[in-house]
C-alpha cells in the first residue's frame, strides 16, 4: 500500500526538522539552561526554515498548512531533545489576527511574521489576582479619542522580552457594567518596541522558560490596533485555545518519546549484578506502560488536529489531547529518572532538564484540573463545579 501525499509530507517534515535539530545538540540546551538564556540561534534557524509560518496562509507568505503539520514539527523538536516553548506561540497567536483581524491588519502584519521580520509570540492574558478566572481580569484599556490607554498588570507572559508584538486581552468595559461577565473584554495588538509606560520583569522559574510579568502604566495603543470588535475579546480568546492545546500536546508526545528512547538505551547499556538492568521487569514494565500511554495519547492528538483542520468542533478532543499527552510525558519522565537512578539527576544526562520542562504541562497553559472540570461539565453534562 502506497503512502498518501499527506503521510509523505509528514515524513519529510519530521526528517527535515530532525536534521535541523542535530545542529542544536544536548550541550546547546544544557548550556542555555544553566544560563537561563533564550535560544536565539535555534529560533532564528526555525524561522528561516519557514517553520514558524506553517499556519500562515500562502497569500500572506506562509506555508498554508494545518495544525496537523504544525504539531508534527513541534513534536519532532521535542523528540530531538529541544524545547519549542521558546517560540511555539509564534505559530498559533497569529490565529486571532488571521481569523478576526481586518484585511488591512492582516496585510500589515502577516507577511512580516511569515518572513521572520516580526515576532508575535507574547500573549497577555494571565493576571496575578485572577489566575484562570479570565473574565475577572483587572487590566483596563480605556478608549480616549484615537487610542486606548492601558493600565494594569499581567503575569506569566512568556517571551515578552523576545517579541516585537503582544496580543493583549484587556477590559474595555468594567465587569460591573456588563450583563455577562464574559462581555467587555477586547484584544489589542501592542507594539512592544514602542510602548512608553510598559515595564517587563523576568521571573526566574524552575525551567528555562523566558517568562515575565508585565506592567502597563498608561500605555497608549492606537485604536486601529483593536482586533475585531470591541467587547468580543473573550470569544476570540476561546477561539484560539484549541490550537494551543493541540500543539502543546504534540510537544508532550515528543517529550514522552525522547524520555523513552533515552531510558531504553540506558537500560540496555547499564550493567548491574552482571546483567543489563533492562532485563529486569521492574525496569521494563514502567517503560512499557509509559510507551503504551504515549502512543494512545498521540492518537488523540492526531484526532484533535484532524478535527481542527477540517473546521469541526474539537474543544473536548483538544482538551483531552492535552490532558492525556501531558500525563503520558510526565509518566515517561518519571520512568526515565527511575531507570537512570542517580544519573537521572545529573545535568550531563539531560534527563533532569527535560524532567523540569515537561512538568510544566500539568499546570500550563491550562491545568489538569480545569480540563477535568471542562470534560465533566461540557461532555458528561455534570453541574458546573466552579
Amino acid at each position: 500500500m502506497s503512502s498518501s501525499p499527506q503521510n509523505e509530507l509528514h515524513k519529510e517534515l519530521k526528517s527535515a526538522v530532525a536534521e535541523l535539530c542535530r545542529s542544536f545538540p544536548d550541550a546547546y540546551w544544557r548550556d542555555l539552561d544553566a544560563k537561563r538564556a533564550y535560544p536565539e540561534e535555534f529560533v532564528q534557524a526555525l524561522t528561516q526554515a519557514g517553520y514558524m509560518a506553517t499556519l500562515i496562509p500562502e497569500e500572506y507568505g506562509g506555508a498554508g498548512l494545518g495544525v496537523t503539520e504544525a504539531a508534527t514539527i513541534l513534536e519532532e523538536v521535542h523528540r530531538s531533545g529541544g524545547n519549542a516553548a521558546a517560540c511555539h506561540a509564534q505559530m498559533y497567536i497569529m490565529g486571532t489576527l488571521l481569523r478576526h483581524g481586518s484585511e488591512e491588519q492582516k496585510k500589515q502584519y502577516l507577511p512580516s511574521l511569515a518572513r521572520g521580520e516580526l515576532r508575535l509570540q507574547a500573549f497577555g492574558v494571565s493576571e496575578p489576582t485572577t489566575g484562570s478566572d479570565t473574565t475577572q481580569m483587572k487590566t483596563l484599556a480605556q478608549r480616549k479619542g484615537d487610542k486606548y490607554v492601558v493600565k494594569g498588570q499581567k503575569i506569566w507572559i512568556s517571551r515578552a522580552e523576545h517579541s516585537d508584538l503582544m496580543l493583549l486581552v484587556a477590559r474595555t468595559t468594567p465587569v460591573e457594567h456588563v450583563k455577562k461577565r464574559s462581555e467587555g473584554l477586547s484584544v489589542l495588538l501592542v507594539d512592544l518596541r514602542n510602548a512608553p509606560g510598559l515595564t517587563i520583569r523576568p521571573i526566574r522559574t524552575m525551567m528555562n522558560h523566558a517568562t515575565t510579568e508585565v506592567f502597563f502604566d498608561d500605555v497608549e495603543v492606537p485604536a486601529e490596533n483593536l482586533i475585531g470588535r470591541e467587547g468580543q475579546g473573550f470569544r476570540y480568546l476561546l477561539d484560539g485555545l484549541n490550537a494551543e492545546r493541540i500543539l502543546i500536546a504534540s510537544e508532550c508526545i515528543g517529550d514522552g518519546r525522547w524520555f523513552l528512547e533515552r531510558a531504553c538505551r540506558y537500560a540496555q547499556q547499564r550493567i548491574v549484578f552482571g546483567r543489563a538492568i533492562g532485563q529486569n521487569q521492574g525496569i521494563q514494565f514502567p517503560l512499557a506502560r509509559a510507551y503504551a500511554n504515549v502512543e494512545a495519547a498521540a492518537l488523540m492528538v492526531a484526532h484533535a488536529a484532524q478535527l481542527f483542520d477540517s473546521q469541526q468542533p474539537c474543544g473536548a478532543q483538544a482538551n483531552m489531547a492535552k490532558l492525556l499527552a501531558a500525563d503520558a510525558s510526565w509518566e515517561s519522565a518519571n520512568a526515565a529518572v527511575q531507570t537512570h537512578g542517580g544519573f537521572g539527576f545529573a545535568e550531563e544526562y539531560d534527563i533532569e532538564r527535560k524532567f523540569r520542562e515537561t512538568r510544566l504541562y500539568q499546570v500550563a497553559p491550562v491545568s489538569t484540573n480545569l480540563i477535568l472540570a471542562y470534560i465533566a461539565e461540557h461532555v458528561l453534562g455534570l453541574p458546573r463545579s466552579y
